[in-house]
């Protein structure tokens, strides 16, 4: 029986490939590299070729070693703040050393261990996503139980309040660690290009272009496309230009090696001949080298997706968007109470702006301008005054130096803008009176960005924004703001709709604190 190969390259034939290359003057041609082996490993406890991508074995070391530190450093301060910590160790007066030895020693090591039984440390869920913290939290419960069950089983009376302290600051230490180290992965990837993931993309040009695009607008995903592999002939490439070196024709598992990957991507519908992909797979069985596929299905967020496989065909179920039910009555409460909150909070504030603003320029405190709402309904947006009264009649001398595209105006340096107004919209706290529009229902704290009634049918995909309400922040602040094109900005709103979570609002509130600090995109 012959060598078990994959190129995922559609069958061309002679004549007809020969037509093809005479068309291609910016991609390489070279003829196909002998078939390699199927790379089926030789020994159950080794591989034939170690992993290609090795960034995850220091961070996994540094993991281990900031983990068990936190369970060690969160014992001695269960130890410090009560007196009868050693409750249930007999002989501690004499000699700790047991005592000791359990609580610097054994329950990190136990922690270590049951992370580990958790997958904590595998690197497909370190440095991105949730699943990393969800599995340490998992540890955590884990550890508590134990640690209940032995001391119940060998009837050890120990201090609630100090294995409380004890393991509940080591879960507190261990996500705050974690947290630390994946911010400090994400600022490698995104400055030096380190610690990543090389991918050769494999699929027809114009679907490997698409997972280009949406790999690489997260530089901290730690995924960097280095080729393209296109198996649809040459003359689909033709003319198109490509921000990576285009391949055809070419075994690929020798393609990766040959550019230095470690990953290789499976866009769209390359793998639609039978077999193809499942072939790909046993080729890539101990070579080191990842397998992924990125389906045409973008925009989607995980908690969406799930896969269900059924007679060893894998199918991928698509849940539909959450726009009623208990978590958008959640949603609208907490939007209530906290704008309820901030406003009274807030009332110095609003007395200081207003001051501000009436010295700067006489008028009135408050811009009132009609915003597309929930479901196209009209509501009249708050905002604090931030330019000059005869703005919207000098507007139309300034159409011209629009630097946005879409339906919005932006100019940063926006001659109708007062140096008050100008601070205010730097801070944002032109926005803040936005919260009496949360009070009323007609906005929340996280949404879509509001538009204006006058800009323009709300037509196609952008009247999906519309199926929730509009947001005092959003995805589109924390993104990059006015610095955002129209289209990025569109997309950021409607995946926003189709994938909003009370977690996801707080996690945008919490990312738009340091957005507003730094006054990224305000102008």
């Amino acid at each position: 029986m012959g060598e078990v190969t994959a190129s995922l390259q559609r069958p061309v034939t002679n004549e007809g490939r020969s037509r093809l290359v005479r068309h291609v003057d910016s991609f390489e041609i070279q003829p196909p590299t002998p078939p390699s082996h199927n790379g089926v490993p030789r020994s159950a406890w080794a591989r034939a070729r170690r992993r290609v991508s090795r960034w995850h074995r220091p961070y996994t070391a540094i993991l281990l070693l900031l983990d068990f530190a936190s369970a060690a450093f969160a014992s001695w301060i269960a130890i410090q703040l009560f007196d009868q910590a050693a409750s249930g160790f007999s002989g501690t007066q004499q000699d700790p050393t047991w005592f000791h030895t359990v609580s610097y020693l054994l329950l990190p090591l136990g922690w270590v261990v049951t992370l580990w039984s958790n997958r904590a440390y595998d690197r497909r869920y370190l440095g991105l996503g949730p699943d990393e913290f969800k599995r340490v939290i998992r540890a955590g419960v884990t550890v508590a139980a134990s640690v209940s069950f032995l001391a119940f089983a060998t009837k050890t009376s120990l201090s609630r309040w100090t294995v409380g302290t004890a393991l509940l600051g080591a879960l507190l230490l261990i996500l705050w660690g974690r947290f630390v180290a994946r911010w400090a992965l994400h600022y490698i990837r995104r400055r030096a290009g380190q610690a990543a993931h090389r991918m050769v993309l494999v699929g027809t040009l114009p679907e490997c272009l698409e997972v280009y695009a949406a790999v690489t607008r997260s530089p901290a995903a730690g995924l960097v496309p280095v080729a393209i592999h296109i198996t649809d002939g040459y003359a689909a490439a033709r003319g198109m230009p490509t921000p990576v070196p285009v391949h055809a024709g070419r075994d690929v598992l020798a393609l990766v090696r040959e550019v230095g990957g470690d990953t290789i991507a499976v866009c769209g519908s390359a793998s639609a001949e039978p077999g193809e992909l499942r072939r790909l797979a046993w080729q890539l069985e101990g070579s080191g080298v990842d397998l992924v596929v990125a389906p045409q299905l973008t925009d989607i967020a995980g908690p969406r997706v799930h896969i269900r496989p059924i007679e060893g065909l894998p199918l991928l179920y698509v849940e539909e968007p959450t726009l009623s039910g208990p978590a958008l009555l959640a949603k609208n409460l907490m939007d209530r109470v906290a704008a309820g909150l901030g406003l009274l909070l807030l009332v110095p504030l609003f007395l200081a702006v207003a001051l501000a603003i009436r010295i700067s320029d006489p008028g009135p405190v408050f811009f009132r301008q009609p915003r597309v709402g929930h479901e196209g309904r009209t509501f009249r947006v708050w905002k604090f005054r931030t330019m000059y009264v005869d703005a919207e009649d000098r507007l139309a001398s300034l159409v011209d130096r629009n630097e946005t595209d879409g339906m919005m105006f932006k100019m940063k340096e926006d001659p109708r803008v007062f140096p008050v107004g100008r601070f205010l919209r730097a801070s944002s706290l032109d926005e803040l009176p936005q919260l009496i529009n949360v009070l009323w229902g007609e906005m929340s704290l996280v949404g879509p960005r509001p538009l204006p009634a006058d800009d323009g049918d709300f037509l196609g995909d952008v009247r999906r924004r519309l199926l929730v309400r509009p947001g005092m922040t959003g995805l589109w602040q924390v993104s990059g703001r006015s610095d955002l094109s129209w289209d990025e900005a569109v997309r950021l709103d409607l995946y926003y709709v189709d994938n909003w979570s009370l977690a996801y609002d707080l996690s945008i509130l919490w990312r738009t604190v340091g957005v507003v600090l730094a006054r990224k995109g305000a102008y």
